[in-house]
């Protein structure tokens, strides 16, 4: 049986993250609160902004830059968007 969380993004129970997505703390938070779909799409919008701006990993700016997306992202903030994406059912 599938486990569920109540996801901070969608505020309902849906299927839970089987593991801690980040080491620490911040991964355990994580996997209490966001559903394994709010994950993924998560994921899909960091690599995009990675990927578009060109953002360097091993900056700690550019880190932290992304960690604050996706605390925006999970609170249903607004968040920076890739400049020039399309999503394909547009």
């Amino acid at each position: 049986m599938s486990q569920t969380v109540f996801c901070r993004k969608y505020q309902k129970e849906l299927d839970a993250l089987p593991f801690p997505p980040l080491p620490g703390k911040k991964g355990q938070e994580i996997q209490a609160s966001v559903s394994r779909q709010a994950w993924e799409e998560w994921q899909a919008l960091q690599t995009r902004l990675i990927n578009e701006k060109h953002l360097n990993m091993m900056d700690p700016a550019n880190r932290e830059y992304l960690m604050e997306q996706m605390e925006r992202f999970f609170d249903n903030e607004e968040t920076d968007r890739a400049e020039g994406y399309v999503p394909r059912d547009a």
